[in-house]
């Protein structure tokens, strides 16, 4: 075997949300979601890279008021009348799979329906027949940071233990009506988000505990069982069906080699990867246990929780992964802008220019690691560089910081695969430009194609090919040998 190259039937391919691309917000039937209340803060207006927690009282005024407001992720980059030309160009690429997500209020538009949309249904039924066009497989997110707003007013999301079974009808739905056309399916996105900010991972909000822990923990382990339902319904209604978990993979390091500082990373990185321990071993660690008992944490369980949970584990783990993140015990060490996962300055490494280390070997290490804990296959879903691009007046962008980034990523990647790590595929994030979810900025650029937009909705929307594209068109064709 060719050790410069990747296995065969590996899937190469981009990941997007439909929250962040689709638009259409208030078309074909389509309710309202927790993501499209969440306005527009210009940059110097804004704390850090961390997405915003919206209260229910904002939300309330908001609605009253929205025309004095800009919510970008209710208009994206119009994916929902442009998915044909979109599609096109990431089989120019090569792309043979496409993450991407359904936005469930567009199925079930206020999320307790009695019955689904069938507009909705109809519009992913024409994706998914694109994607086969070009035979693209399809990699589908449930729930991507973008819970009915519904649920969220009415029940609080989920903190109420009712959306188990409405997820359960929801994913029923699409799980019967695309069992033709997807085999590949992931639950919630970046799950454990839902303990650092409710709303994004739920529509949970705070206001509503005075234990904000205890709120955000239960609110997991209703996903927790409801994505263990979900498996088992997949599994049900297609045997080939494949559903994995999805982890925000944020890598802590000690500082030093000081005890307390290596005991203060071991500690984060257990707290990132319980959300994995209950997924694929079906169990809450005892370390967890610990940390709810010092914190007041109490799950409220009901009978047969810890069944399915045991019975129904992912068939394979998908991770984000953009930085690492280094922990100190010392108090006064300089630490970097705020974001989800935030650390102390790492000497060694480059930062971008929304304050995040770039540390392409610390991917090599989270897949290691991973697949010793685990066993089971592993799926990169998310790997990227937000950027801002400069457009030439020849309508090119030179975008050489991106090669440079994706590049030293995919060389860790293949030495993983090389160090035995089973490696399923590579999805960047995101690979045309779109609606940040942190800032909901558009100058935060991700992807291989340019998308003529700005931060408040201004722009043709055309779609212009970068540097980068023709680039990894290249990685593509080579399965991952040409890099150059």
């Amino acid at each position: 075997m060719d050790s410069n190259r990747f296995p065969e039937g590996f899937l190469w391919g981009g990941a997007t949300s439909a929250c962040q691309i689709e638009g259409g917000y208030n078309l074909g039937g389509r309710g309202l979601s927790t993501a499209d209340m969440v306005k527009f803060v210009p940059k110097e207006q804004r704390k850090g890279d961390r997405p915003p927690s919206v209260t229910r009282k904002e939300i309330q005024q908001m609605l009253k008021d929205e025309n004095d407001y800009y919510f970008p992720k209710r208009h994206g980059i119009d994916f929902y009348h442009r998915y044909k030309e979109d599609i096109k160009l990431l089989a120019e690429m090569g792309f043979n799979v496409f993450r991407l997500s359904i936005s469930w209020s567009r199925i079930f538009p206020n999320g307790d329906d009695e019955q689904p949309n069938e507009e909705g249904l109809k519009f992913y039924d024409n994706v998914f027949d694109e994607c086969k066009k070009y035979d693209i497989k399809p990699l589908v997110t449930l729930s991507h940071y973008d819970t009915p707003l519904n649920l969220a007013l009415k029940y609080n999301g989920w903190s109420n233990r009712k959306l188990i079974d409405f997820f359960a009808k929801y994913v029923r739905t699409v799980f019967e009506r695309y069992k033709d056309k997807v085999d590949l399916w992931l639950t919630f996105n970046e799950v454990n988000v839902m303990s650092k900010n409710p709303y994004t991972g739920g529509g949970v909000f705070l206001e509503d505990s005075d234990n904000p822990l205890q709120l955000s923990y239960q609110a997991a382990h209703h996903q927790f069982v409801a994505s263990a339902l979900a498996t088992k319904i997949a599994h049900e209604i297609n045997p080939n069906n494949k559903v994995g978990c999805m982890l925000a993979r944020a890598v802590t390091y000690p500082e030093t080699n000081n005890p307390l500082d290596i005991i203060k990373a071991q500690k984060a990185n257990q707290i990132n990867l319980f959300f994995t321990d209950v997924h694929a071993r079906g169990e809450y660690p005892g370390y967890i246990l610990r940390y709810f008992r010092e914190n007041n944490i109490s799950i409220q369980k009901e009978v047969g929780d810890d069944e399915i949970l045991k019975l129904h584990p992912v068939d394979f783990i998908s991770i984000s992964y953009y930085k690492s993140v280094t922990e100190s015990s010392n108090s006064d060490a300089e630490r970097l802008p705020d974001s989800l996962f935030t650390g102390v300055k790492n000497p060694y490494l480059e930062t971008t220019d929304w304050g995040w280390q770039i540390d392409p070997i610390g991917l090599r290490w989270a897949l290691n690691d991973l697949y010793d804990r685990y066993q089971i296959p592993i799926f990169i879903v998310e790997n990227g560089l937000g950027a801002y691009d400069k457009l030439e007046e020849d309508n090119r962008i030179h975008d050489e910081y991106r090669i440079d980034y994706l590049k030293k990523h995919i060389i860790q990647m293949r030495e993983a695969i090389k160090d035995g790590v089973d490696l399923m595929g590579y999805t960047t994030w995101g690979p045309i430009d779109l609606v940040s979810d942190s800032t909901s900025e558009m100058s935060k650029r991700y992807g291989f194609i340019y998308v003529d937009m700005d931060d408040y909705g201004k722009g043709s929307l055309k779609r212009l090919k970068k540097d980068s594209f023709f680039w990894y068109k290249k990685v593509i064709e080579s399965n991952g040998k040409n890099l150059d």
